[in-house]
């Protein structure tokens, strides 16, 4: 089975991230960013169950939070003609540029009465369709100042504005649902991406080459997914897990609204305890001498299953409230373990490309997840969704590594015909 061992990390990367003059201005635009996206975990969702109609809220917030994501992965495959031939701060910039304006029109809609669940859900699928690939550009903007134990750390540190931004921002949105429609916390978002796209367009960086100088675009980025068995185990592992995942973010509200009668307030408390487990989750792989990479990965995902099971108790909050603390802690180090991979062994001019083909993949699997998670809802319940969402993650475990052992013994079979003789 496939291992990587990161070393153990002194503080000194941390600070040796920040003496880089552009990674200091553009991070704090990042967290900005990653904060707005934390509000819209909670404002996507409860927008769209105030939008629905009834018998069938369940049905649309999942379209919803499907709409917000799955687009992106249609962008990254048919415009990647076009995309392919931008920089990264270029990629980062556009897409950025597109979610503020599509996304604040949202609360415009709103405001003038013309926010029907068509036009909100045509919206999110609109602001999403370049995300693929903004998301590629920002993990490929400082692949090549960095590398060793400093690109770890970079990752590091994005990967924990995320999980931060997931303490925040779904409790600050909780707080604001008492004050404005869900709606404005969306418009709040896009003044976010709009100081991104302005930070990065102003900021001077090193010339990258574009994604698709040497690599034709998105579909020779899974090309050359298909042809590395570690790299392409991690796209399947991962994508499962995504799947599993996707019906909680739709079951999620109506566990709270339905079976503990609570309002928005509750719901941004499960996000910002699943992002105060991930943050501790993240931070602790700095601690970490050796780490196997894929019993980590393997152990992530069963972690995170057994986490989701305590939502069997319905009658308080406080069981499921820890088990998904516990499901945040152990999922904190699976982003920036898994980004670190592919920037080792993708090569400088084809990692945008790599990963927008990568994002294209698993920008599928949490919308069908949560497509999924809203036709079962209006069948089922919330709890029975949300177990058995934690039970197909367990699942996973053993499924993903007995494929594993197979893409490792192919790849052994293999390297006898390449090596060289004599």
């Amino acid at each position: 089975m496939f291992s990587a061992t990161p070393k153990r990390r002194a503080p000194g990367p941390y600070r040796s991230l920040f003496a880089e003059r552009n990674f200091r201005r553009l991070m704090p635009a990042f967290a900005l960013s990653d904060l707005g996206d934390g509000m819209t975990v909670v404002a996507v969702a409860w927008l769209a169950l105030g939008l629905g109609p009834d018998g069938g809220r369940g049905a649309l917030a999942g379209i919803a939070v499907a709409a917000y994501v799955l687009p992106g992965a249609l962008g990254a495959l048919l415009l990647g003609r076009w995309m392919q031939r931008l920089p990264a701060q270029r990629l980062l910039v556009t897409d950025s540029a597109l979610r503020a304006v599509l996304l604040g029109t949202i609360p415009l809609a709103a405001w003038t009465g013309v926010l029907t669940p068509a036009v909100y859900i045509g919206l999110l699928g609109a602001s999403s369709l370049l995300h693929a690939w903004g998301k590629a550009g920002k993990h490929a903007l400082f692949a090549p100042l960095f590398s060793g134990d400093r690109r770890l750390a970079a990752n590091s540190v994005l990967s924990t504005s995320l999980w931060i931004s997931t303490i925040a921002g779904p409790a600050l949105a909780g707080l604001l649902t008492n004050v404005v429609s869900p709606a404005w916390i969306i418009g709040l978002d896009a003044a976010t991406f709009a100081v991104l796209a302005f930070q990065a367009g102003r900021t001077t960086l090193p010339s990258s080459p574009a994604s698709g100088t040497a690599t034709g675009g998105t579909r020779h980025g899974l090309s050359i997914l298909r042809r590395q068995p570690e790299l392409l185990g991690l796209l399947i592992v991962t994508w499962a897990f995504n799947l599993a995942f996707g019906p909680v973010e739709v079951a999620l509200p109506l566990f709270v609204s339905r079976n503990l009668g609570a309002g928005a307030e509750l719901l941004g408390i499960y996000w910002a305890v699943f992002g105060m487990g991930a943050v501790v989750g993240a931070l602790a792989l700095g601690a970490v001498r050796r780490l196997p990479l894929w019993p980590a990965m393997l152990g992530i995902i069963a972690g995170h299953g057994i986490g989701l099971l305590s939502f069997a108790i319905t009658d308080t909050a406080l069981p499921s409230l820890t088990g998904f603390a516990f499901a945040g802690l152990v999922y904190g180090p699976y982003s920036a373990l898994s980004l670190t991979l592919i920037q080792h062994h993708a090569r400088a001019e084809s990692l945008t490309t790599v990963l927008a083909a990568r994002s294209a993949v698993l920008l599928t699997a949490s919308p069908l997840g949560a497509g999924l998670g809203g036709f079962l809802l209006d069948r089922a319940s919330a709890p029975a969704v949300l177990i058995g969402c934690g039970a197909l993650m367990i699942v996973i475990v053993p499924t993903g590594a007995v494929a594993l052992k197979l893409a490792a013994g192919r790849r052994r079979n293999r390297r006898p015909s390449h090596a060289p003789t004599g």
